[in-house]
């Protein structure tokens, strides 16, 4: 059984604990220089996380509604749906002495994968960490498609089970900031 790992991000500026089977994307294809980008190894969950841009013309719950509404836009969604939006208690995170706000949203969303007419909801679940000093809005996203029907679960990855919330909620507590220059000077 392979088990969580803390793994450096974004050129080791961050860190935080990946959970078993992630595959970084950046080892396979091009990924923008503001995302991490982590796929799991037998299904078709996927983890990003993604420095924006702060956007400071929303605040509390509707800056994470914004996020999560605009993620459907660039992916072209064809209806989006909010299900949840709670606060993170900031003690819970690693990022708590930078991050002033936080909130985990939870929601579907209709898409269709590449090469594919047909959209399928999507169950993504979004933790939004607010650092106002860097100007950055730090958003971490956790995508659950439904399960495939053309099933990879081989005898070498009988062991590998689907990621589940915990295992974002330990991405998303354990983040740590450990250069801020990659905000560029202050």
């Amino acid at each position: 059984m392979e088990h969580t790992r803390d793994y450096p991000l974004f050129g080791g500026a961050f860190s935080a604990t990946l959970p078993p089977g992630a595959i970084d994307i950046s080892d396979l294809r091009p990924v923008p220089d503001n995302q991490e980008v982590f796929c799991h190894r037998v299904t078709d969950q996927s983890l990003i996380l993604e420095l924006l841009e702060l956007q400071a013309h929303v605040g509390g719950e509707a800056a994470a509604r914004y996020h999560f509404e605009d993620v459907g836009g660039v992916q072209e969604a064809t209806a989006v749906q909010v299900e949840d939006v709670q606060p993170i208690p900031l003690e819970n995170l690693a990022l708590r002495g930078c991050c002033e706000e936080a909130w985990v949203l939870s929601g579907k969303q209709q898409v269709a994968k590449e090469n594919q007419q047909v959209a399928k909801d999507v169950t993504l679940h979004q933790a939004l960490l607010r650092l106002p000093q860097y100007q950055t809005d730090l958003l971490l996203t956790f995508n659950q498609p439904p399960p495939d029907n053309r099933s990879s679960l081989g005898p070498d990855n009988l062991s590998l089970l689907p990621w589940s919330l915990g295992d974002f909620e330990q991405l998303v507590t354990s983040l740590t900031l450990h250069d801020p220059n990659i905000f560029g000077p202050q």
